[in-house]
C-alpha cells in the first residue's frame, strides 16, 4: 500500500479571469503535519479545498488511499464527495462554523448523527471527544458561552468524532491569540499526527507552521518550494 494517503497531480482551477492554480503537484503522506503557507490569493486555500474534495479543478486529479482501498476524489459526483467529507475527513475553519443554537456535545454530535447514528451515542462519543480536548464541564455550554479558543476545540473534536483520517484545517488558529494559538495547535497535532492520523493545514503564521512535519510553500497558483521546520535550506 502506497504511504501517500493524498497524491494530486496537475491540479488547475480558474475563477473567471483569476488562475487560483497553475498546475499543483503534491503529495501528502500519512501521518504527518503539512503547512500550505502563501500570501493572500497564492491559491493556498483553492489546493485545500481541492484535496479536500470541497471544489472540483478544472484539471488534473486528486487520489485518497481509504480504508477500502484509492479512491479518484475528482471523478466522484457531488453525492459521493459530500459523503466522502462527512465519513472520510474531517474540517476545522478559522471561525468554526459552529452552530451557535446548540451546545457543544450538540455541535460535536451532529457529526455522527448525520452518518445515521442515534442520538444518544453521538453524545457520548462527542462527551468523550469533549473531554479528551480539556473540555469537560463545558459541554452543555452553548458556543456564545465559550472563549474563542475553546469553541476551537469543539471544532476540532466535531472534525475528529467520526474517525476522520485525514483533517483539513483552514486557518485554525486565525481568530486567536498567540497563546491560544499555541494551545489549539497542540490540541489539533494531538488528536490527528499523535493519533497517526494525517492534518492538512492551511496557514499564514509561521509558528503554526514551523510545529508541522513539512512547509509547503504556494506563490501564484504554484508550487515553488518545500522545507522542513528548523532545519536550513
Amino acid at each position: 500500500m502506497s504511504s501517500f494517503v493524498i497524491e494530486a497531480s496537475g491540479l488547475s482551477k480558474s475563477f473567471g479571469q483569476t488562475h487560483a492554480l497553475a498546475g499543483v503537484d503534491l503529495q501528502v503522506r500519512t501521518g504527518e503535519a503539512i503547512a500550505i503557507m502563501g500570501a493572500s490569493g497564492s491559491g493556498k486555500t483553492t489546493l485545500l479545498h481541492c484535496l479536500a474534495g470541497i471544489t472540483r479543478p478544472d484539471a488534473g486529479t486528486v487520489d485518497f488511499q481509504s480504508g477500502a482501498g484509492r479512491v479518484e476524489v475528482t471523478s466522484l459526483s457531488e453525492r459521493e464527495r459530500s459523503r466522502l467529507r462527512r465519513e472520510a475527513y474531517g474540517f476545522v475553519f478559522q471561525q468554526g462554523l459552529l452552530i451557535p443554537e446548540l451546545t457543544a456535545v450538540e455541535n460535536v454530535a451532529l457529526a455522527l448523527m448525520l452518518n445515521g447514528m442515534p442520538r444518544a451515542r453521538a453524545e457520548e462519543y462527542g462527551r468523550g471527544w469533549l473531554a479528551a480536548l480539556g473540555l469537560a464541564g463545558m459541554e452543555d455550554r452553548r458556543i456564545g458561552q465559550l472563549s474563542g479558543g475553546q469553541a476551537q476545540r469543539v471544532a476540532i473534536a466535531r472534525a475528529q468524532v467520526t474517525g476522520a483520517s485525514v483533517v483539513f484545517a483552514d486557518e485554525p488558529t486565525g481568530a486567536l491569540d498567540s497563546a491560544t494559538s499555541a494551545e489549539v495547535m497542540q490540541a489539533l497535532l494531538d488528536s490527528t499526527t499523535g493519533q497517526g492520523r494525517t492534518l492538512v493545514v492551511v496557514t499564514h503564521d509561521a509558528d503554526v507552521a514551523g510545529r508541522c512535519s513539512r512547509i509547503v510553500d504556494m506563490r501564484d497558483g504554484r508550487i515553488v518550494g518545500e522545507r522542513v521546520p528548523g532545519v536550513a535550506a
